[in-house]
């Protein structure tokens, strides 16, 4: 597996940062070193992602002892774990699982319960043009399986499609999604379509009970104008019995990239 270290071990719990997709891979150097002057930071690429070797196992069970063996590895015996999207998902997996290993969680601009996509979706298309919205359709269709793949310029075009309309500054949003869009990595579309399976089958209660779980103090943090609604993070805050919540204003999915300085001091706030 792929990782990369900064900062210097203190007092502090040590931190992990996961991230999104599933089938993504690690883009939070930023996060990083917003944290690494208070403790160690420890940021990877999950199994069969990014810069990490193939693996044909993908399962949420698998990737949380990815997490703990790591932190064997490192030789930490409590961490702080912040999962962003995707990954905030799989934080509240871990630290459910590993509870005695687990000195506090960030759940950074996760879905939460319950309805999130309707909302999610209408709140896309909105951001959208119909020409982008086509386009993107018509990218969507253009895979190895339908004998139509995309060049490689049609893969950053479609990625930016996808990924732009995260962010609430209009006149930005489409540059921060075309930076993120140009990483020469490939999407594990695999992976995403298994982990993506599985949580979608989990009831809202299922994914409360993780929370409550979870004896460590959880931070949601949730940009005000991300797509996916707060509201739905806010009710599975509520199942936390240890919790705060910080909603920051005029901001999207990537808060940090939009409101840096209200983003550095609530993760530097979670880690002391």
């Amino acid at each position: 597996m792929w990782t990369a270290t900064t900062g210097v071990g203190t007092r502090r719990a040590p931190v992990v940062i996961l991230h999104g997709g599933p089938g993504l891979w690690d883009d939070y150097e930023v996060l990083a070193g917003m944290l690494d002057d208070l403790t160690v930071v420890h940021r990877f690429d999950q199994r069969g992602c990014g810069r990490s070797d193939p693996s044909a196992t993908q399962t949420m069970a698998r990737l949380a002892r990815d997490i703990d063996e790591l932190r064997a590895y490192f030789g930490h015996s409590r961490i702080v774990v912040i999962g962003h999207s995707f990954g905030a998902t799989l934080a509240l997996k871990y630290a459910a699982a590993y509870a005695d290993r687990v000195a506090g969680v960030v759940y950074l601009d996760g879905v939460g319960v319950g309805d999130w996509r309707t909302p999610y979706y209408a709140e896309r298309a909105r951001r959208m043009t119909p020409e982008q919205a086509a386009r993107l359709e018509e990218l969507s269709g253009r895979t190895e399986v339908s004998g139509r793949p995309r060049s490689s310029a049609e893969e950053t075009e479609f990625r930016a499609l996808s990924w732009f309309t995260d962010h609430a500054d209009r006149e930005r949003a489409m540059t921060w999604a075309y930076a993120s869009a140009v990483v020469d990595l490939p999407i594990n579309f695999a992976a995403n379509s298994a982990l993506g399976a599985e949580i979608n089958g989990w009831s809202a209660e299922e994914v409360k009970a993780l929370v409550a779980a979870v004896r460590a103090p959880i931070t949601f943090v949730h940009g005000e104008h991300d797509p996916r609604p707060a509201t739905a993070v806010r009710e599975l805050a509520e199942a936390a019995p240890n919790h705060t919540f910080e909603l920051i204003p005029d901001a999207g999915h990537s808060p940090w990239l939009e409101q840096p300085e209200l983003v550095r001091e609530v993760l530097r706030a979670a880690v002391e």
